[in-house]
């Protein structure tokens, strides 16, 4: 959490320098003595997520901005519901509208999407997990709303496990090479390897990997693996998938499945700041 605070701190700080450049020149039109009160209301159903984002825009730019929270993170809230309320400087408050919103919709966008997904997997054994396929520049602050949303993280980046793909394998010689490789360079990080077929599979399991991804495997051929395999590691689907097919998916037996999706499709929830 302490990594995370940090990144939203540093996050927020470069998205106010963007927005902000040298300064409002529109809110400098208003007095600098003029306070306002405005609330910010959800006009679709959301499960809200960016509370520490929305504070630290304001934190940043005037501290002396009042900010109320009506709803908790990570709760599910109907159209109209008003979220939050601040009492400050207009300059401040207008200045601060568009990056604290932007941040709210995403994340709660994120987090919503997740909260879909993890609901149609409800009566199964299935743990749902993200991928890097994240907003540059967002990847703690999705990852933080995945998990929100009631999903599972996968590896944050290319440091923290290995996931050992089709262009490493043949640059490494193999599936055994590429997975004995990877065992001696960091014999502490967890090592997953993807594969293409059933026979790659085979070659997969016999190296004794910790996960092994199935990318765009067939039901049935999900199904085989998972006999195949006779829990000897985890199995984890990916690969384009849909959410018609989700549950059929979850019912082969695999471990986990991982979709993209849940950070690079979702659409940003409709918000509004509304002056009192």
């Amino acid at each position: 959490m302490d990594n995370l605070q940090n990144d939203i701190k540093e996050t927020i700080r470069i998205a106010l320098a963007e927005d902000l450049g040298d300064g409002d020149i529109t809110s400098e039109l208003i007095p600098a003595s003029k306070t306002i009160e405005a609330i910010v209301l959800s006009r679709e159903e959301a499960v809200i997520c960016g509370v520490d984002w929305v504070n630290e825009v304001f934190a940043q730019i005037d501290s002396n901005v009042s900010i109320v929270w009506s709803v908790e993170e990570g709760i599910l809230v109907n159209a109209g519901t008003e979220l939050l309320k601040l009492r400050g400087s207009a300059r401040s408050i207008l200045s601060g509208e568009r990056t604290a919103l932007n941040f709210l919709q995403t994340l709660s966008a994120t987090a919503s999407q997740t909260r879909y997904f993890i609901d149609l997997l409800a009566e199964t054994s299935v743990t749902l997990l993200d991928t890097r396929k994240t907003l540059p520049g967002l990847r703690s602050a999705q990852k933080y709303a995945v998990r929100i949303g009631g999903g599972t993280n996968h590896r944050l980046g290319l440091f923290d496990a290995f996931l050992i793909k089709e262009n490493h394998i043949d640059a490494c010689g193999g599936i055994p090479k590429a997975i004995a490789a990877a065992r001696a360079l960091h014999p502490e990080k967890t090592v997953e390897i993807e594969v293409q077929n059933l026979p790659e599979f085979m070659h997969a399991i016999e190296a004794e990997p910790d996960i092994i991804m199935l990318d765009n495997f067939s039901i049935d051929s999900m199904k085989e693996a998972v006999v195949l395999n006779q829990g000897r590691c985890k199995i984890e689907a990916s690969g384009g998938i849909q959410q018609d097919q989700l549950v059929n998916i979850a019912k082969t037996g695999v471990d986990y499945i991982s979709i993209g999706g849940l950070t690079k499709n979702c659409q940003a929830i409709d918000l509004t700041m509304l002056v009192l």
